[in-house]
């Protein structure tokens, strides 16, 4: 009833406001609506066509409940101002209920890993890691760009902080202190090296890719280039032991390199499911593939992938856009996209309909959407303060204007 309450609520109100929907549309990255047309068509060949239509179904839900929180209002604020709050109600409930039920928010397996690691109100310390780093972003952010006052900033940012340390995800800790580090230079470096900072961001990038491809060992010979650290750390090039997870997706992959297997359609744990190798081989079942970008090759295939490095690549073009515009705002969304980028390596949130950091990432993505509609909407109108009609004929157009678009700078 939840799930289908969200869906519901959520096309009541793209529909409501269709045409600012629609022009929302127009300005939403692009490879989003392309990956959920690729996951539906997936249905036609999965190994498990029911479990693709439930995931897609919540895909789907996830686009309308981004869609909805950019149409039935918006400012230049809102998406911190609304999850920064929800975030830490989370991670303080998290707090309390491990001070007040520990046997249940905190691990009681024997695994080294999992000792004494708190999972709060997650399922998992992974999980409670990732939300508390995502919260420890947002709280840093609001400090850095002033949108709260000091002491409420330094509040949220020590809760933060404490429910990563007590969930002892190494990955979180990593990421947070990377990120965070990318905040301050990005919004407190001089002047002069900010110019410096979109190459900065493209040079991560390619890294990143690059280490993925090298890790997953999709493009052979690519992995000699991280022998070298291999040497130094003693350690395989997960760096977190999943090397045996991934090996055993790899194979799976070759069964159906181009298409995969279905979205969702793999970790079905039912009698004569591929997944159920992991039992055998490992007497253990991970879940998930544990890397964002192997899971989407493992369900879609490279087409899969494909579509998702166009999505990546189209988020940092609308950011860096964004910087001319609105700086700030262009910082939270690049922070979002390092957290999540190095997270994935580790972890399953791209794109994945059982994750909460994908509901958090759609949403940064149709708040850029809306950011750039409406600085189109202020070039042609002008300041949305002032009346419709008097920014008219104030500010001449340039071009054109639609019916939809007027319509849609009379909602705003």
């Amino acid at each position: 009833m939840l799930w289908l309450g969200l869906l519901g609520f959520g096309s009541v109100v793209v529909l409501w406001r269709s045409g600012l929907a629609w022009l929302v549309l127009r300005w939403l990255n692009p490879f989003l609506p392309a990956f959920l047309i690729i996951a539906l068509a997936s249905v036609t060949w999965s190994i498990d066509p029911s479990l693709s239509i439930r995931r897609d179904i919540r895909f789907i839900t996830f686009m309308m409940i981004a869609l909805a929180f950019m149409v039935i209002g918006w400012h230049g604020r809102r998406l911190q101002s609304v999850i920064r709050p929800i975030l830490t109600i989370m991670l303080g409930g998290s707090l309390l209920f491990g001070l007040l039920s520990p046997q249940l928010a905190i691990h009681q397996e024997s695994s080294a890993e999992l000792v004494g690691a708190w999972r709060g109100l997650t399922s998992h310390k992974n999980a409670l890691g990732a939300l508390s780093c995502i919260g420890l972003i947002f709280w840093f952010h609001a400090w850095l760009t002033g949108e709260v006052r000091p002491a409420v900033a330094l509040f949220g940012t020590g809760l933060c902080a404490i429910c990563l340390l007590l969930s002892r995800s190494s990955t979180s800790l990593v990421t947070a202190a990377f990120v965070l580090l990318f905040l301050f230079m990005f919004l407190r470096a001089p002047a002069g090296l900010r110019r410096y900072m979109p190459i900065a961001i493209i040079t991560f990038v390619a890294m990143l890719l690059i280490y993925s491809m090298a890790i997953l060992r999709l493009v052979p010979g690519l992995d000699v280039l991280l022998s070298p650290i291999v040497a130094l750390t003693g350690k395989d090039l997960s760096f977190t032991g999943r090397s045996e997870i991934w090996a055993i997706i790899v194979e799976h992959i070759h069964f159906s390199p181009y298409l995969g297997t279905g979205y969702g359609a793999y970790w079905s744990p039912v009698p004569g499911s591929p997944s159920l190798e992991f039992l055998q081989r490992m007497n253990f079942y991970p879940g998930s593939a544990h890397n964002g970008y192997l899971e989407i090759v493992n369900d879609l295939g490279f087409v899969g992938l494909a579509c998702l490095i166009g999505y990546l690549a189209a988020y940092i073009r609308q950011s860096l856009q964004l910087l001319a515009m609105d700086r700030q705002k262009a910082a939270l969304c690049l922070a979002l996209f390092l957290q999540q980028g190095i997270t994935n390596l580790s972890e399953t949130h791209w794109l994945s309909a059982m994750s909460v950091n994908c509901v958090i990432m759609m949403l940064a993505t149709a708040d850029l959407a809306r950011a750039h509609l409406q600085r189109r909407l202020q070039l042609h109108f002008g300041d949305p303060t002032d009346s419709i009609y008097r920014s008219v004929s104030l500010h001449p157009v340039s071009a054109p204007i639609s019916l939809a678009e007027h319509e849609a700078a009379r909602w705003t």
